[in-house]
């Protein structure tokens, strides 16, 4: 069974940065391509960050591109969103998704996380 699992969310003033992880199991982690996909209140899901399965090509949406980078460690099956100067458009749930589908984007047929929830306000 695919098991994503979130965390490092939180509550950061504007400006600030955070870090989330993902904890992936059930699967062949490092044989795929992953993403982060988040939804803010009352919107639909945007997608935001992915990397390919060994890591050494990374792809962002304009809305994150330069603030935001994305990370995995294949031996820890573990994903990772370095966020920073975050601001208040940034606050939603953000989630980790498997990328089987091209180019990046967001597909019915992907895996999703529970999501965590990241909250920028001052």
């Amino acid at each position: 069974e695919v098991q994503l699992v979130e965390s490092g969310g939180g509550w950061v003033q504007p400006g600030g940065s955070l870090t989330l992880s993902c904890a992936a199991s059930g699967f062949a982690f490092g044989s795929y391509d992953m993403s982060w996909v988040r939804q803010a209140p009352g919107q639909g899901p945007e997608w935001i960050s992915g990397i390919n399965s060994r890591g050494d090509s990374t792809a962002y949406a304009d809305s994150v591109k330069g603030r935001f980078t994305i990370s995995r460690d294949n031996n820890k099956n573990t994903l990772h969103l370095q966020m920073g100067s975050l601001n208040s458009d940034d606050t939603a749930v953000y989630y980790c998704t498997t990328q089987f589908g091209t180019p990046w984007g967001i597909y019915e047929y992907d895996f999703w996380g529970h999501g965590t929830q990241v909250t920028v306000s001052s």
